[in-house]
């Protein structure tokens, strides 16, 4: 496991370079107590799981577990935050 330390607004891409079609951003937005509010930046079509959702998806007998996974849902505060900071879902 690699481990980085970020402040508030420092981020870290993962893929996107030459051998990599794919990439992901991740920014850390905020740090309060002890929780830590992470943006993510991806292409449309990779999907972005908190690890429980990921996991119930993927060992779910039958048709749950070999169902195309939806488009992301985006609540009303990541809405804002997308907007505001000029990225693309």
């Amino acid at each position: 496991m690699l481990v980085l330390s970020r402040k508030s607004q420092e981020s870290v891409v993962v893929g996107g370079a030459d051998r990599f079609e794919r990439m992901l951003k991740v920014t850390v937005l905020d740090i309060r107590g002890g929780r830590v509010k992470l943006g993510f930046e991806a292409d449309a079509d990779v999907p972005v799981h908190r690890l429980e959702v990921w996991e119930q998806l993927n060992t779910a007998p039958g048709p749950m577990a070999r169902r195309k996974i939806p488009r992301r849902v985006w609540s009303d505060v990541e809405q804002r935050v997308i907007s505001s900071k000029g990225m693309r879902r």
